[in-house]
């Protein structure tokens, strides 16, 4: 019985500069990292704004999260994926996705990444495991932007779970770090969608803007009770739930069904992505 061929070293070698290189063009972009400072400045300025809030009026006890805030910074963390989960977001991850394949084609370098001896197949897994830190990386960033703004502006200490019950600061920042990967999760099936939909055009504005318009369908779909059937297949919909890591004992059971469909969709686009890649005519 033979064994298959190891890869080769060349190969394995330009698989790593290639991911490497991907990472780069991310977070090199000027555009995206105007998008990364946008993200993290619409936190600062949730923060600033619960400030000047704050010292206009005596803070009030319960309420919801964002009362919350004006006693105890860490939940500006959670607060902020609160505001951008629903349209920043999202649009932050459009972009990259919109970028991955048509503005490669746009930008006539498609064709000289595929004389790299890494193959079709895994050009695309690099493209999609680029999109994936992008959006760990987006959401880490609004989560611990909200957290030393929060901490600089309100001070911190032990957290009050939704559940009534005391969390430590250490536990509450765990929690929070969760959070932001549980965002993430669903942020890398939406680029999925984008990431398909870019193989379909040469133009990344067009990709952009189409992945962006199936987000913010996803959302006006589950926002109409008559839908309420249909609401748990759709992507977004468990989306908000991140926040039940903030109950003692946490709620899993709506988190692990929201892992779950983002794994469908992330699988379902990343196969149609590849089918409709392999046969892609690639002139330029």
């Amino acid at each position: 019985m033979t064994e298959a061929p190891a890869r080769p070293p060349r190969a394995r070698a330009a698989g790593g500069r290639l991911f490497a290189s991907e990472l780069g063009l991310i977070f090199g972009r000027r555009r995206n990292q105007v998008g990364l400072a946008t993200l993290l400045a619409l936190v600062v300025l949730v923060g600033v704004a619960l400030k000047v809030s704050a010292m206009r009026r005596p803070p009030e006890r319960g309420g919801d999260l964002f009362t919350a805030v004006a006693g105890n910074g860490i939940y500006l963390g959670f607060a902020g994926l609160t505001i951008e989960i629903a349209l920043f977001l999202p649009l932050a991850v459009s972009m990259l996705a919109g970028d991955s394949i048509a503005g490669e084609a746009n930008q006539g370098t498609l064709r000289y990444l595929l004389l790299a001896p890494v193959g079709r197949l895994r050009l695309l897994a690099t493209k999609a495991a680029a999109l994936a830190v992008g959006a760990v990386v987006g959401a880490l960033l609004v989560a611990v932007g909200g957290v030393l703004t929060g901490v600089a502006l309100f001070g911190a200490g032990p957290l009050i779970s939704l559940s009534g019950t005391q969390l430590t600061v250490v536990d509450g920042l765990w929690r929070l770090a969760l959070a932001a990967l549980y965002v993430a999760a669903g942020l890398t099936a939406l680029g999925m969608i984008g990431l398909f939909i870019s193989t379909l055009t040469e133009q990344p504005i067009a990709a952009t803007v189409a992945t962006a318009m199936v987000g913010t369908l996803l959302w006006v779909l589950d926002a109409v009770p008559q839908l309420d059937w249909l609401h748990p297949w759709l992507l977004v919909d468990c989306w908000p739930v991140f926040i039940d890591l903030l109950r003692a004992p946490v709620f899993l059971d709506r988190i692990v069904a929201g892992l779950a469909v983002d794994a469908a969709y992330a699988g379902v686009f990343f196969a149609l992505a590849w089918l409709r890649f392999r046969r892609k005519d690639i002139t330029s």
